[in-house]
């Protein structure tokens, strides 16, 4: 393969000037330029661009830390993520880790490596602990909420849009009051489950643990929420379903099965996916793409020096009523 100096000599120039315009350096003569794109076509030159990022020290890429591509609230994440990344001129490292801790420690010492420039994590099973070890090598943005970490944190808090859609429901007369969480141990699912007690205590009603369910995802999910509804002696008057997916399985399975919503059960969902406002569902916008934009803006920040030390910034959430309550 040719080099540098082989173009510079077919097409007539210096090593300087090849560099300049493989660098898109604007002080370069018009007919030298073209002579040197010539020269590269003719000896068909390619970069070698692990040599051109060990010179600048950066790779211009930004590695994705997430446990499944194809959930939604993930998937929101990355396009706001991956909007900025194109904007910026940056790529991207989608790396799913299905919350494998030997995954997710092959993601950081990536990053130990230099192999990508910061880590932008929108879900994790690995302790903070573990991964603060790793801030000496490059920022690390999480999507969670973080207290005195040396860490950053774009999030929005579910512990007061949980709080938030108990009130309001609360407020429209439904107050036996169910929800679902995926992970039972995330520190988003532990802020919902204190927000659920706290909040009923106050209002003066009664936390029950036989009205959660765990552990489902996606339409699928929501039709086995359905048919855990359906089966119940005792059933809450409305759920807190987290994920419009899931949601949506739901409505549709209760439609199926002859269940009137909201006149048989309220139910508001989470995240405002686009199938929330095709299904007219309450939903409560956790802005995913918006904190994916701005995780992305603080490790690039943080990676060209303009950011020292950790950023933390929370997002305020919306409930958009629609017809499901």
């Amino acid at each position: 393969m040719a080099n540098i100096k082989q173009i510079a000599e077919a097409a007539g120039v210096s090593v300087a000037t090849v560099s300049r315009v493989l660098n898109h350096h604007p002080y370069v003569s018009e007919s030298k330029r073209r002579a040197v794109e010539e020269a590269i076509e003719r000896l068909q030159y390619s970069r070698n661009m692990n040599a051109v990022h060990l010179i600048k020290g950066i790779t211009q890429t930004i590695g994705v830390v997430l446990p499944q591509i194809n959930h939604p609230y993930f998937s929101q994440m990355i396009e706001g993520i991956a909007h900025r990344a194109l904007e910026c001129n940056y790529q991207l490292m989608l790396c799913q880790t299905n919350y494998n801790l030997d995954e997710e420690l092959k993601v950081l010492n990536m990053l130990r490596n230099k192999q990508i420039d910061g880590l932008i994590v929108c879900s994790r099973s690995i302790s903070l602990n573990q991964m603060e070890a790793y801030t000496p090598y490059g920022p690390i943005v999480l999507c969670e909420a973080l207290h005195n970490s040396t860490l950053s944190s774009v999030y929005l808090d579910h512990y007061t849009s949980f709080q938030k859609a108990i009130h309001y429901l609360w407020d429209k007369g439904y107050h036996d009051i169910g929800f679902t969480l995926y992970r039972h141990n995330s520190s988003n699912s532990l802020r919902r489950k204190q927000a659920y007690t706290d909040t009923l205590h106050a209002l003066g009603g009664q936390p029950r643990k036989e009205w959660i369910l765990m552990n489902q995802i996606g339409i699928g999910g929501g039709a086995n929420l359905a048919k855990w509804f359906l089966q119940m002696n005792e059933k809450p008057s409305a759920l807190l379903i987290t994920g419009d997916d899931l949601a949506a399985g739901f409505l549709i399975a209760a439609h199926q099965n002859g269940l009137r919503v909201p006149e048989d059960i309220a139910i508001i969902g989470f995240d405002n996916q686009p199938i929330a406002d095709v299904l007219n569902i309450t939903t409560i916008d956790t802005r995913l793409q918006e904190i994916g934009s701005r995780a992305f803006d603080i490790a690039y920040q943080q990676i060209n020096g303009e950011h020292e030390g950790p950023v933390t910034e929370e997002l305020s959430f919306r409930l958009i009523e629609r017809g499901t309550v």
